[in-house]
């Protein structure tokens, strides 16, 4: 069971930009290619930009061609909570950080193996950690 965060609206708008706030606790869109992560090649880790609760990582990360960074699969099933969406006149599965119920994006059925899935999530939602270099 994941633990819970809970924060009121001014809180959230004292830790957040107006972006990040827009998209994760009034669940709006970032414009496609507008996102750094969506070109981040390295080799790291991807978590919750509200409450730092790990989400996906880059071994799961692929190149959609959509505008927004996608993953395959997130870094375990609990990270993250699937709710209907029905706005903009269609039924899409909207994706939840399983802690604090930011909204990260969307999930579709036309991603590459091994899950066939494409969790198409907000940049902005997103705070990525290279991993450290050992050489």
């Amino acid at each position: 069971m994941v633990e819970r965060i809970r924060k009121s609206d001014d809180e959230w708008r004292a830790l957040l930009t107006s972006q990040q706030y827009r998209v994760t606790r009034q669940g709006g869109t970032e414009r496609a290619f507008t996102s750094p992560l969506n070109e981040e090649k390295r080799s790291g880790s991807y978590a919750c930009i509200c409450c730092a609760a790990p989400l996906f990582s880059s071994a799961a990360k692929f190149n959609s061609g959509t505008g927004w960074p996608s993953f395959f699969e997130p870094v375990s099933p609990d990270a993250v909570t699937e709710h209907e969406d029905r706005s903009w006149f269609s039924r899409r599965t909207e994706i939840r950080c399983a802690r604090c119920d930011a909204h990260l994006g969307h999930v579709f059925p036309d991603g590459p193996d091994p899950t066939g899935l494409r969790y198409c999530i907000n940049g902005v939602a997103l705070d990525f950690s290279p991993d450290r270099d050992h050489d």
